[in-house]
């Protein structure tokens, strides 16, 4: 009796392999791919990093010669694509960390103290911590505070003139 052979699994796409078509054109970890726009008769490109759900970048594509059909893909596009869509991602993380993290200095009669604010977002249990520095970076206090604690130079001023208190 001989057992029968198993049946190979099918082989998955390879998401690594380049692929340069006039609608789809994958390279670089990123994937381009031209859709029709459904707000009117024009094309657009989704720009999509690889292992995103969702793409970084979305803006119109250039109609062809015959006014129909989408101008293909080729290499100088999707570089210039490439870099625009890192530059929005870039420009994504900097807000993101500037709505975290902020810090502002306050002048005392004494001394000129940089109070930071730094937020830990969580879906579960969110977090900010309020610290204050002094001129050489050494840590005067710490204190932790509702993750909405709105960080502004009043703030500031009133948690040092009461001794660094937790505030409200």
């Amino acid at each position: 009796m001989t057992t029968p052979t198993p049946t190979p699994p099918e082989a998955e796409p390879d998401t690594d392999a380049e692929v340069h078509e006039p609608r789809l054109w994958r390279a670089d970890r990123w994937t381009a791919r031209v859709i029709k726009n459904e707000d009117d008769e024009g094309w657009a490109v989704a720009m999509t990093r690889d292992g995103e759900a969702e793409p970084a970048l979305v803006g119109p594509w250039t109609m062809g010669r015959d006014k129909k059909n989408p101008k293909p893909l080729d290499g100088p596009a999707f570089s210039t694509l490439v870099k625009t869509a890192c530059e929005v991602l870039r420009r994504h993380e900097q807000q993101l960390h500037s709505e975290l993290h902020k810090s502002l200095l306050v002048n005392t009669a004494s001394a000129r103290i940089k109070v930071t604010l730094d937020i830990t977002p969580d879906e579960d249990n969110p977090s900010a911590l309020l610290s204050a520095f002094d001129e050489f970076e050494v840590e005067l206090a710490r204190s932790s505070v509702a993750p909405n604690f709105r960080l502004n130079a009043a703030s500031a001023a009133t948690w040092i003139e009461n001794g660094f208190r937790k505030p409200r």
